[in-house]
């Protein structure tokens, strides 16, 4: 038992010192890494303005009901024309 506590104990105190100094030998920071990160995580933070762009692009025109503003662009001129010659 004490054997388990005294290796156990050894693993944790030489394993965070040799984890971080062998880190670096695999991990190549230069001075694009920065570069590379903010390239890479533009396109996360951008996309969903663009989607919602698009959507709201998509759908500004659609009405609840269903007709589209052009739709409504002509029925609303129909009825002028027949409130015209009502009159």
């Amino acid at each position: 038992m004490l054997r388990t506590v005294l290796a156990f104990l050894l693993c944790t105190v030489t394993l965070p010192a040799f984890a971080a100094t062998d880190s670096y030998r695999w991990l190549h920071v230069t001075i694009d890494t920065p570069w590379a990160i903010f390239i890479f995580l533009l396109p996360m933070v951008l996309m969903p303005g663009i989607v919602m762009a698009v959507l709201y692009w998509r759908y500004v025109n659609k009405r609840p009901d269903g007709k589209t503003a052009a739709e409504l662009v002509e029925e609303n001129a129909a009825k002028q024309q027949k409130n015209q010659k009502k009159v």
